[in-house]
């Protein structure tokens, strides 16, 4: 790793099973319960659950009857966004008082860069259990940590104690802890991904880093030389205050599923106008209209159609999506249908040139 730079102090803050931890804070009746967020388990999806329900195996993004099914005793909550996003207000507003080097990543998670930071702090294990401990005395919600060199390593760093704890990997440890890592637990790398790395005889960190840039590129493209790095303790991103959007969005799952393009045409204008509305209050606009399709067998389809202008009228969006809708036959019937646009006017010509990397220094108060 050539071209020796700046190490940075990164933390990954992560609340624990954020929206079920919510709902409990305002309803201590359900703590100790299996608690799922989302639809009950007739038509809906789980959005999250808290920990005594992933016991059972209920997991978001799961349909209700299925996570039902799993755990019998469940209890359905219907999800309060705004609530949850007032908290996430109250979590940011603590981050902020150790750097203004935040990014969030959603409502329940952010890294935050504490390499310089408000306190004089040298110490970001110890910045982050005063961060952990602030949320828990002043909100009541308890949150997991990763601090480490960059963000990829805080990220998985984060996952290791939860819930409701913290994993510091130091500069000299960073390697030794990459290559014990299983692979399905590289951020970045999916269930697909793994799939095809166990076949490849990919099994973990130490069987990565033995692979060349060449032959990662050959098996998965791109990425391959993001494989190469990361393994290697290597991740350039910065921490991103003002993170550009990528694409907004409006869906809707139905208490029936629809058969008839006729129906399928009347939702589709129902999430238009949301999607306009959400459009205009950004001031957003975009080139790239994507139709989601989510069947009765749960399966997901999207289709998109680039266009050579932007676009944030309900007319226009609608006029598109319909024209996806049509672009072939249905596969079966529909329980969900939604709209997105991406290509946004708020994205920023990519810079071209070549990537610095670093050597791990081994002496770095953490």
């Amino acid at each position: 790793m050539p071209n020796e730079v700046s190490l940075r102090k990164i933390i990954h803050v992560d609340m624990d099973a954020f929206y079920a931890s919510v709902e409990e804070l305002d309803n201590p009746e359900l703590k100790g319960k299996p608690l799922a967020v989302g639809g009950s388990e007739k038509r809906g999806v789980v959005s999250a659950a808290n920990y005594e329900a992933r016991k059972f195996g209920v997991r978001s993004a799961m349909s209700g009857y299925l996570a039902k099914k799993n755990c019998p005793h469940l209890t359905f909550v219907k999800p309060r966004y705004a609530r949850y996003k007032e908290i996430s207000q109250k979590v940011k507003a603590i981050f902020f008082d150790y750097t203004d080097l935040v990014e969030p990543l959603s409502l329940d998670e952010a890294y935050l860069d504490v390499t310089v930071n408000k306190k004089g702090n040298p110490s970001a294990t110890l910045i982050a259990q005063e961060i952990r401990r602030r949320i828990f005395d002043e909100i009541g919600l308890t949150a997991s940590a990763g601090i480490s060199i960059n963000k990829f390593i805080a990220k998985i760093a984060s996952d290791h104690n939860k819930p409701n704890g913290q994993k510091t990997v130091n500069p000299e440890e960073v390697l030794s802890f990459l290559e014990v890592l299983e692979i399905r637990k590289f951020y970045g790398v999916g269930k697909v991904t793994a799939e095809k790395m166990y076949k490849l005889g990919i099994f973990t960190g130490t069987d990565l880093r033995k692979r060349s840039l060449e032959f990662l590129e050959t098996h998965f493209g791109k990425s391959g030389n993001y494989y190469y790095n990361v393994v290697r303790g290597v991740h350039l991103s910065e921490v991103k205050p003002h993170r550009i959007q990528k694409s907004v969005g409006a869906e809707r799952t139905f208490s029936e599923n629809l058969s008839s393009e006729i129906f399928m045409l009347e939702r589709l204008a129902q999430i238009a106008d949301e999607l306009e509305r959400r459009l205009k209050k950004s001031g957003i606009a975009g080139k790239t209209i994507t139709l989601k399709i989510k069947y009765s067998d749960f399966t997901l389809q999207t289709r998109s159609k680039t266009l050579p202008y932007f676009v944030s009228e309900k007319a226009l969006v609608l006029e598109t999506a319909k024209e996806l809708l049509y672009q072939e036959k249905m596969e079966n019937s529909v329980r969900l249908l939604g709209i997105s646009l991406a290509n946004l006017n708020t994205e920023k010509p990519k810079e071209t040139g070549d990537e610095e990397t670093f050597t791990v220094q081994l002496k770095f108060e953490f």
